[in-house]
């Protein structure tokens, strides 16, 4: 019961963040409800014993995403002081087919059976995925990160700025 009851808990904080980071008009207001979504998120990552999932979505969507996303709206100078005009553009059609889609998806879910699971005890999943990394998956794995190295050498090659030919001397 405790833990439906945190499930239930974690869910209506991630929806409820995402919302607000959706339509809020003001994007600092957006950039720290998101925490509050991807925090939801990883929450019940670890209620479903995704150890490795959950900390993974601590560490690149908050620990990375969110950090720069912070940090490019705080180093925006007067980012806070603009006003947004959302022109209300295709709002009927845009509620007409969210209300027929969600009672496509409330019909399908009253009319399916819905069989009871067995208990689960979530076990730890972050041995197996390292035993995994370091045994036969040892050779994809060196591969992403080569690719990665490649991606991000290119991308700093392309950021950076053209050289004029001449070279700054002291």
């Amino acid at each position: 019961m405790l833990m439906r009851s945190l499930f239930y808990l974690f869910a209506a904080m991630t929806i409820g963040s995402a919302a607000i980071a959706a339509f809020s008009r003001n994007i600092v207001h957006s950039a720290f409800a998101l925490l509050g979504a991807f925090a939801g998120v990883a929450a019940i990552y670890t209620l479903l014993g995704a150890d490795f999932v959950a900390m993974t979505q601590v560490f690149v969507y908050i620990g990375g995403i969110l950090v720069l996303t912070l940090f490019a709206v705080m180093l925006t100078q007067g980012i806070a002081d603009v006003t947004v005009s959302n022109r209300a553009v295709g709002r009927a059609p845009a509620l007409a087919v969210t209300i027929a889609v969600g009672t496509a998806m409330a019909a399908a879910i009253a009319r399916s059976p819905w069989p009871a699971a067995p208990a689960y005890v979530p076990a730890p999943t972050t041995y197996g995925i390292g035993n995994a990394f370091l045994g036969p998956y040892a050779l994809p794995f060196e591969v992403a990160s080569i690719v990665l190295l490649a991606a991000l050498i290119g991308a700093v090659v392309i950021a950076r700025p053209a050289s004029s030919g001449e070279e700054d001397t002291p």
